[in-house]
């Protein structure tokens, strides 16, 4: 990190996180210098020390484990210093920070603190001590208030703080919540600007930057609104001005359309003028992916957030606000989807397919290149905006991917997160950026986030649908009342969709008998015959419904000579389960089923397996909402320092890491408990009765370990049957893993015979999670085949192989770039 961070403060300025050095040291003693009489009192305990050594503790080229020394800073300035040094307990250190009075309360001091503690825990330091002046509450309630487990020990007027540096999710969900506040106070000026300006607007139609004042102006901006161009003093009745310095107002918010090479000189003028934020439609690139440095430069000089380079803009539907500076066909439909896309083109037309139905946008950002502003900045603020209660995402690659399953999952406890799959195969992997996850290991993140997942805009705009107008299922037990033939077709489609037939309550088939004719089948899927009238349908589905055995309703129809039956079908649409209609013969892949007032109440498909796929999906969420959420439990007699010592001597005697011998991956196992015998015990009594799984750990620098569970030893040759979830698992990340398996049932399951020791195969998949969390440099594992009968398991055979790894760590405050 030694280019620095840059991170947000809480009142949504941007500024500069990075380590100091011996070039440093003129404006450290500034900084103390201006601190005032008390402020200096409360860091030395007395006045200014005169010897400089006191006051640049940490400082040196390049820093060591010793101590360490990070500075923030704010417009080229320093405004705050935090640092710590070893004690003769090498897992020890005293830290002490120091801020400018300007900035206090702004929450510098617990950003430096964050990253100090990310920096000293890569550096083997477990705990922090402070000495602070009881009189210092502010410096107190920093410490108090970070979140990580502390003590305080009183003595007279000094007060003795011990911060425990582990990773306890109190800290992450107290950090987290901090950096949302702050990073919502920065995105302001992106989506509520109080002042803007288009640069490169012409005066006659045909170019971006015309179109987008003309939605900026149709779409009612509550704001005040310019325009930069030379030759004109007004355009469509916006003032228009030279040059961004000219402007009357330093504008929140500038939306460059200029061409491209034009771009880095107009951000520099932007910056130079106080803008808070670009919103940068032009394309960015030179060659290939690379990001134009002037550009970016600007932006972290002068602290101001990015959208772009290389989208289509920005929307915000808040009658407050009424923003749209897109270039995207207008009118922008108001409503409460979020959407965040890196492509301009699939946002359009999500626009666009979503406003056929009667849906809108709340927020709207085109994320381009994402050299700034990320879909993580968006999951941030869709927490606690009530104007939107469904989110979407369109995501071609992942700069933190998890930060990304943190966010999502706080989010989709409260609101529906979906995102379309995209680069499932080898060939648009290599068309889009490098972070781009597999697809397995993306799948893995989206399920543990409980995100739900789809392969195609179409299918994300049907289950937008169900959402807006439909509740969620509380299960996966579906019935079907249809006119025509559909019910062998929706069967297929519920083994598809993880769903199943609902068995009917008698008292339910005798009421259906008693409304259908003698040809129809009174049993789910329910056949009525095209000779029912649609009162008689409706009434049926009806019936169904209110069966406490069905969980949710597709109602089939085709139009017969006795009427429609699905024309009436809206009137009967609210309720406390999903009711989707399924119109045969539909041109429309999706069409909106609106009351007798006119106010959509349902959706209509074209096709029973869409309907249905649609309910598989959010029955999924409904479980995974359901599920249980507790810490993780840390197995037992785990020695991670021996571990971390056999690690170190292997890189000494091959400095590139590389497969494990016998004698270390043994070793190694044992440091986290993981049973194994020295040889394959194919005639050993221990594995009478057994069957051979499959445990393994793969891991890249961006994603992180992947945890995979499956069939092993000779089943893996013949039958391919895996699961995978991201480390570090929690005890519901195992259970999905355990029962995700097609052949689960047969092994875990109470009819299994003999019934085998799920209990000790969910404690080695702990085992493998921790050491992989714990141990970054394993890139590979395998332990195959681990042996499971009822009294246990073992592994016959395991393999390890490590590479030198400079841990990352995901999880404290900063922005892209």
């Amino acid at each position: 990190m030694t280019a620095g961070v840059r991170v947000v403060l809480a009142d949504g300025r941007v500024g500069l996180l990075r380590p100091l050095g011996l070039d440093d040291q003129a404006a450290v003693l500034r900084l103390h210098e201006s601190l005032d009489e008390r402020d200096r009192y409360f860091r030395f305990f007395g006045p200014l020390p005169l010897r400089m050594n006191d006051l640049v503790c940490g400082m040196t080229a390049p820093m060591d484990v010793q101590h360490a020394a990070m500075g923030a800073f704010l417009d080229g300035k320093l405004i705050g210093v935090a640092h710590y040094e070893v004690l003769a307990d090498p897992t020890e250190a005293e830290v002490a920070l120091a801020v400018s009075g300007t900035v206090q309360a702004h929450g510098v001091g617990t950003l430096l603190l964050d990253h100090l503690v990310s920096l000293a825990r890569r550096h083997g330091v477990r705990r922090f001590i402070a000495e602070v002046l009881t009189e210092n509450g502010r410096m107190l309630r920093v410490f108090a208030d970070c979140g990580l487990p502390h003590r305080v020990r009183g003595q007279g007027s000094v007060t003795r703080v011990e911060l425990l540096l582990d990773e306890v999710e109190t800290y992450l969900d107290a950090m987290a919540e901090r950096e949302r506040v702050a990073d919502t106070a920065s995105l302001r000026s992106v989506l509520c600007p109080e002042s803007l300006v288009v640069v490169g607007a012409g005066r006659r139609p045909g170019s971006i930057g015309h179109a987008v004042l003309v939605n900026i102006i149709t779409g009612g901006y509550s704001g005040r609104l310019y325009v930069v161009n030379p030759h004109t003093d007004q355009i469509l009745g916006v003032p228009a001005y030279p040059t961004v310095g000219d402007l009357p107002v330093a504008c929140e918010l500038v939306v460059l359309c200029v061409a491209a090479h034009a771009v880095p000189e107009v951000a520099e003028q932007c910056g130079q003028r106080g803008v808070r934020a670009l919103v940068v439609i032009s394309a960015g690139r030179t060659k290939g992916r690379q990001r134009p440095d002037r550009l970016f430069a600007a932006v972290r000089r002068y602290g101001m957030r990015m959208v772009g380079p290389n989208c289509v803009g920005v929307s915000n539907s808040d009658p407050t606000v009424r923003l749209d500076a897109t270039c995207a066909p207008p009118p922008a439909p108001s409503g409460a989807i979020g959407l965040v896309t890196q492509s301009g083109g699939i946002g359009i037309a999500l626009r666009e397919q979503l406003g056929q139905l009667g849906l809108g946008l709340s927020v709207m950002v085109s994320t381009g290149d994402k050299y700034d502003v990320s879909g993580n900045d968006l999951l941030m603020w869709w927490r606690h905006d009530d104007a939107t209660t469904a989110v979407a995402l369109y995501l071609e690659s992942f700069g933190n991917p998890r930060k990304f399953g943190r966010l999502s999952r706080a989010l989709a406890r409260s609101k529906p997160v979906l995102a379309v799959r995209s680069a499932n195969t080898e060939a648009p992997q290599r068309i889009v950026a490098s972070d781009t996850a597999p697809a397995v290991t993306r799948d893995a993140l989206f399920r543990q986030a409980g995100v739900i997942a789809v392969d195609t805009p179409a299918e994300l705009v049907g289950t937008l649908a169900a959402l807006s107008w439909q509740p969620l299922p509380r299960g996966n037990r579906i019935a079907v009342v249809t006119n025509a033939a559909a019910g062998v077709l929706a069967a297929d489609a519920c083994a598809l969709a993880g769903a199943v037939l609902a068995d009917l309550n008698p008292a339910t088939v005798a009421t259906l008998r008693a409304l259908l004719p003698q040809p129809a089948s009174p049993n789910n899927p329910v056949h009525t015959t095209a000779a029912v009238d649609a009162d008689t349908f409706n009434r049926c589905v009806a019936a169904v419904r209110a069966d406490p055995g069905v969980d949710a309703v597709i109602a089939a129809t085709v139009r017969t000579a006795l009427g429609d039956p699905i024309t009436a079908l809206a009137t009967i649409a609210e309720g406390d389960k999903p009711l989707l209609a399924v119109r045969l013969g539909q041109q429309a892949t999706l069409a909106a089923l609106p009351d007798a007032d006119g106010a959509p109440r349902t959706v209509s498909y074209a096709d029973p397996a869409a309907a249905i796929a649609v309910l598989g999906r959010l029955a999924e969420y409904t479980r995974w909402q359901r599920r249980p959420n507790p810490p993780h439990t840390l197995p037992p007699d785990v020695d991670a320092p021996r571990a971390l010592a056999i690690l170190r001597d292997r890189f000494r005697a091959e400095p590139t890491g590389g497969w494990l011998d016998l004698l270390h991956t043994v070793e190694l196992l044992r440091c986290f408990g993981i049973p194994m015998v020295d040889t394959r015990p194919a005639d050993d009594d221990a594995a009478a009765g057994g069957r051979e799984l499959m445990v393994g750990v793969h891991s890249d620098g961006v994603f992180g370990p992947l945890v995979v569970f499956g069939l092993g030893g000779v089943d893996t040759n013949v039958v391919t049957d895996r699961t995978a979830r991201l480390a570090p698992l929690g005890d519901a990340d195992t259970d999905d893993l355990l029962h995700g398996l097609r052949c689960s049932a047969a092994l875990f399951g109470p009819q299994a015979a003999p019934a085998m020791d799920i209990t000790a195969v969910r404690d080695v998949l702990g085992r493998v999670s921790l050491l992989a969390h714990l141990l970054p440099e394993v890139i590979e594992l395998e332990l195959n085949p681990l042996i499971i009968n009822p009294h246990g398991c073992q592994t016959a055979h395991a393999q390890i192989r490590i590479t030198p790894y400079q841990a990352v760590d995901p999880f404290p405050p900063g922005l892209r770039g």
